[in-house]
């Protein structure tokens, strides 16, 4: 189904780039794609791609279970592309709550939806070279009426930057 979403404006754009290219606040988060435009545009599909890995390699970590590479994996990768002199030009990071932490959140809100009946739970970055915006989105497998889950998730966004000291406007 649809994709409901709130914009936040965040107001230290370098305090952000540090949490999130240098710090481990965004760590647990899986990354489904970026695009990074500097000199080129590089994009990154964050799908795990398990016939990469032996199966030894596979059994030994959490690959196998994994759809999507985790931020704290592919950020190294990321920041090689954005450190420099220069600013990106633009980018955008299309991160997902992991499933554990949807269940977790289902839980502690008491919200009467199955994980499985969930696309995602989503945090959008964008840059587009002067403003940086973190976009929220939560796309359901099943129709409902009921949009607890989509302020859920907002609020829990609202409360993760808050945490992390991160100040933001909504748009």
């Amino acid at each position: 189904m649809g994709i409901i979403m709130i914009a936040l404006h965040i107001l230290d754009v370098k305090g952000f780039m540090g949490k999130l290219l240098g710090g481990s606040t965004f760590d647990r988060f899986l990354l489904l794609e970026a695009t990074i435009t500097t000199y080129n545009t590089f994009i990154i599909d964050g799908h795990v791609k398990k016939e990469y890995y032996s199966m030894e390699e596979l059994e030994e970590s959490d690959f196998a279970k994994q759809v999507y590479s985790y931020w704290q994996t592919l950020k190294p990768f990321c920041f090689e592309l954005i450190k420099g002199k220069k600013t990106p030009l633009n980018f955008k990071y299309v991160f997902l709550l992991a499933p554990s932490n949807v269940m977790r959140l289902l839980q502690q809100a008491q919200i009467p939806i199955s994980a499985g009946d969930i696309n995602g739970l989503y945090l959008n970055i964008k840059y587009d070279g002067t403003t940086l915006s973190c976009i929220t989105g939560t796309s359901l497998k099943v129709f409902t009426l009921d949009r607890t889950l989509d302020s859920v998730w907002d609020n829990m966004v609202k409360k993760f930057l808050t945490q992390h000291e991160i100040n933001f406007e909504e748009q």
